[in-house]
């Protein structure tokens, strides 16, 4: 089932820019990058990866939410983006805990974290009302 645009959703790839998620997204995985880098050599292929794994994610499945044609592919692509989200938050929380990287770099990432599930998850509420709405129709 194709859809339009309502109340400013996406209608293409092209536009995934436009978010703010993704926007917010794309910070997040700079900051995750820059978390990752300051962790100790052992982490390089453990926790490192795990982090940058994971931020990639989240900004990634907004871009290919967006380039889908229907809003139930979004939602699915949002949902992703959410679980990659707390998988990050985790991962974050546990530099934090363990004191791998510094404060100044771990606690931003956090903030910018939970901004960005704060965002998927109003999103994907807009997206399952425009699915709802058009089932009714």
């Amino acid at each position: 089932m194709g859809w339009s645009e309502p109340a400013g959703l996406c209608s293409g790839m092209q536009n995934h820019r436009k978010l703010r998620v993704y926007q917010e997204a794309k910070v997040l995985a700079l900051q995750a990058y820059a978390v990752a880098a300051a962790l100790p050599p052992s982490e390089r292929y453990g926790l490192a990866a795990q982090l940058r794994r994971a931020a990639v994610s989240v900004g990634s499945n907004i871009a290919e939410g967006r380039g889908r044609t229907t809003a139930r592919d979004l939602r699915g692509f949002l949902s992703v983006a959410l679980g990659s989200a707390a998988e990050l938050e985790f991962q974050l929380e546990l530099c934090q805990g363990t004191g791998l990287a510094a404060d100044t770099l771990v606690t931003p990432a956090l903030q910018t974290t939970r901004r960005v599930q704060q965002m998927l998850t109003r999103l994907a509420f807009r997206v399952q009302s425009t699915i709802t709405r058009a089932q009714r129709a």
